[in-house]
């Protein structure tokens, strides 16, 4: 299975075709090993779809191959004691090597399993996962419980916070540079929006899991002369907003905040993705954390994920949808790694789970 992560790890799959030929390997490994399973085409985006056993519930395994741009020797895999080095190691070609090993060791025994176990390995989730992941839900491919092996250090993620870019508009008035008590300067007037933004209702929520949610200024935009007061200034915020909350409520509050530094400023809600919100009770939740404990010798841990995950997709049709995988740090940084020990131990969880 190391093995096979170091090969998965050396494909450059930043790009499209990059990650199509990880998945191309992904099948042929599979078919190294004989099992059946499918090679599906959506807007030049590959996915595979394998399915076993049979049974009145549906368990999906969902892992992608694409990985954030990085250096070229980032995809050189190093092993140094229990660390696997480079891109996508962790995030998440150690959780698809592990799924797929998982999946090996159930295949001969399909005819005995009491659940269908579906395999779902896709490549644009760095990009959104609506090519992937996406179609797979829209095509009918789901199930009633769903882990994303993303990287969680072998913690149960029952939670993630949903995702609103709001794009604001302010306006001023232009002057002669030299002149800026004429003008009203759109830059500053945006940060005086984003100080109060900060205390704005919204910013308060909290649950067991989050203190706040997140508010990052992602981009600015004005000006394009310096002998000229900017009377245009465009902020884009990306907003992680804590399960319960919604995305018009903090549209609404933004929009007053806006609007009480000067009427004419907008406000307008970009991308939109509702939090993740699966119960501690799920059946499905309780009987893997117990799976998870049997083989860490440790109890089970559960939290809320900060970012955002292909759970969204199957979450929309009402399965039971989580992030859980191997233990790794600095993913999207230079010196990404997984613990080869947590792969393995997640490959054992995933075969335990499936024949329990």
């Amino acid at each position: 299975m190391i093995e096979m992560l170091k090969n998965l790890v050396a494909i450059k799959s930043d790009t499209e075709e990059g990650a199509n030929d990880a998945l191309r390997f992904c099948s042929k490994w599979l078919d190294s090993h004989e099992i059946t399973h499918e090679i599906i085409e959506n807007e030049g985006r590959l996915m595979i779809h394998a399915e076993i056993g049979q049974g009145d519930t549906t368990i999906v395994w969902n892992g992608h191959v694409d990985v954030v741009p990085a250096k070229i020797e980032q995809f050189n895999p190093i092993i140094d004691g229990d660390r696997l080095y480079g891109r996508g190691s962790a995030d998440m070609k150690a959780g698809v090597a592990a799924m797929m090993e998982a999946y090996r060791r159930i295949y001969s025994a399909r005819e005995e399993l009491n659940q269908r176990i579906i395999l779902h390995i896709v490549t644009d989730e760095e990009t959104g996962g609506r090519k992937t992941s996406g179609h797979l839900v829209e095509i009918g491919r789901t199930g009633d419980f769903v882990i994303c092996g993303e990287p969680t250090h072998l913690k149960l993620s029952v939670q993630s916070k949903g995702i609103l870019h709001a794009n604001v508009t302010l306006f001023g008035k232009a002057a002669h540079g030299s002149r800026p008590w004429e003008g009203t300067n759109a830059v500053e007037a945006s940060y005086l929006f984003h100080e109060k933004l900060k205390t704005l209702p919204f910013t308060k929520a909290s649950n067991e899991y989050y203190e706040y949610p997140s508010i990052n200024l992602a981009k600015i935009q004005a000006g394009d002369r310096y002998n000229v007061v900017p009377d245009q200034c465009e902020v884009n915020y990306d907003i992680r907003f804590v399960p319960g909350q919604n995305w018009e409520d903090i549209i609404e509050e933004m929009t007053e905040l806006a609007q009480s530094i000067n009427p004419k400023n907008i406000v307008k809600a970009g991308g939109k993705t509702p939090a993740i919100t699966t119960t501690e009770d799920n059946p499905f939740v309780q009987s893997l954390a117990l799976v998870t404990a049997e083989v860490t010798q440790k109890d089970a841990v559960l939290f809320g994920q900060h970012g955002a995950a292909d759970t969204r997709y199957y979450a929309k049709t009402g399965a039971g949808a989580i992030e859980f995988g191997p233990s790794g740090e600095d993913w999207h940084g230079p010196n990404e790694y997984v613990l080869i020990s947590s792969v393995e131990q997640y490959a054992d969880i995933l075969t335990k789970y499936a024949l329990r």
